[in-house]
């Protein structure tokens, strides 16, 4: 399919491709990345059996435009081509509300969390990238103790790794 897509002059490329999840030999979540790169305007719509959260959350991170379940009615179908052709993303009932239910989750705000001036300026440190032995050296402590702290104010910020507590920092703009 791909080869095909390759030959087909940029003015005729499709509009809108329906594309199964379980393709044969190859996964279609990693054909969508695959045609969004060679026909960017093209149109993906997800038609397959699969319901889960992790397939549908994949499909549309992979740049699925919409995604149907194969229990869809042929007039649905077609209705769902034209719909992702207007620039709609068309949504089978089931896979709206688990969509719905994974956006509550991805914009679930973290817990606010209070810092001290010191967890504040350690953070800071860390946000600039100053390795442990740095922070110590400024912080005027012990490696171990800035180590301690460091874990500590990752248990606070909910984070497992530097990069992590970058990430939160900025989100929610704690320094």
């Amino acid at each position: 399919m791909l080869r095909t897509l390759r030959a087909v002059p940029s003015n005729q490329l499709p509009q809108v491709m329906l594309m199964d999840v379980g393709l044969p030999g190859r996964s279609g979540l990693d054909v969508i990345a695959d045609v969004v790169r060679l026909a960017p305007e093209c149109r993906v719509v997800i038609l397959t059996v699969f319901e889960d959260e992790k397939k549908i959350s994949d499909a549309i991170r992979a740049g699925a435009s919409g995604y149907l379940v194969k229990t869809a009615r042929p007039e649905q179908i077609v209705e769902a081509i034209h719909e992702a052709a207007r620039g709609g993303s068309p949504m089978s009932p089931m896979i709206a509300a688990s969509v719905v239910k994974l956006l509550a989750n991805l914009t679930k705000a973290a817990k606010p969390v209070s810092l001290s001036p010191r967890e504040r300026e350690m953070l800071a440190l860390i946000v600039d990238g100053l390795s442990a032995k740095e922070i110590a050296t400024r912080l005027d402590v012990s490696i171990h103790t800035a180590d301690t702290h460091t874990r500590n104010l990752f248990k606070k910020l909910e984070v497992r790794s530097r990069a992590a507590a970058v990430a939160r920092a900025l989100r929610d703009r704690l320094i």
